[in-house]
């Protein structure tokens, strides 16, 4: 196990959950678009929102590629099938915790039940599993995070 390998997963991780995610977008499978979900929490700018919203998703990846390092150091090994499972609990955590009920909580521009006509927001709440962005976005986003921890854990299993 190496943190280079976990690093340079985490970076091809998030490339491919980031492109899944993107062109599932594109086909209309979602209409999810999580750079600007994120971007839009310190921005309204809605072009710069996309970008800072990416430099933050990749931040993320890296930051979360570290905390199964770290489970993969405390449990002595990694491997991509164990990566893939701790993608999986963290593609429904981020569907159902993150996204549902912390980030409207510190979100400014993110519409609630509590929403009134004089206030207007700028990106509507993602709801329970992200189901208020199509009835498909469940299935891309864990099937996305599942491949983002194969990948993490893959490398991670190959760095010396």
């Amino acid at each position: 196990m190496s943190a280079w390998g976990a690093a340079a997963g985490a970076f091809v991780g998030t490339l491919v959950l980031t492109t899944v995610l993107r062109a599932a977008s594109e086909l209309r499978l979602t209409r999810m678009d999580l750079p600007f979900l994120l971007g839009t929490a310190v921005t309204v700018n809605r072009t710069r929102a996309k970008a800072i919203g990416y430099l933050m998703h990749f931040l993320n990846g890296q930051i979360f590629a570290f905390t199964y390092y770290a489970v993969f150091l405390a449990i002595g090994q990694a491997g991509w099938w164990l990566g893939a499972l701790f993608g999986l609990s963290h593609g429904l955590f981020a569907g159902t915790a993150l996204v549902n009920i912390l980030l409207p909580v510190v979100h400014p521009r993110m519409g609630t039940p509590l929403t009134s006509v004089p206030q207007v927001a700028l990106v509507e709440p993602p709801g329970f599993l992200l189901l208020n962005y199509g009835p498909s976005t469940p299935l891309v986003t864990v099937l996305a995070h599942v491949g983002y921890g194969a990948i993490v854990g893959g490398f991670t299993s190959l760095g010396a």
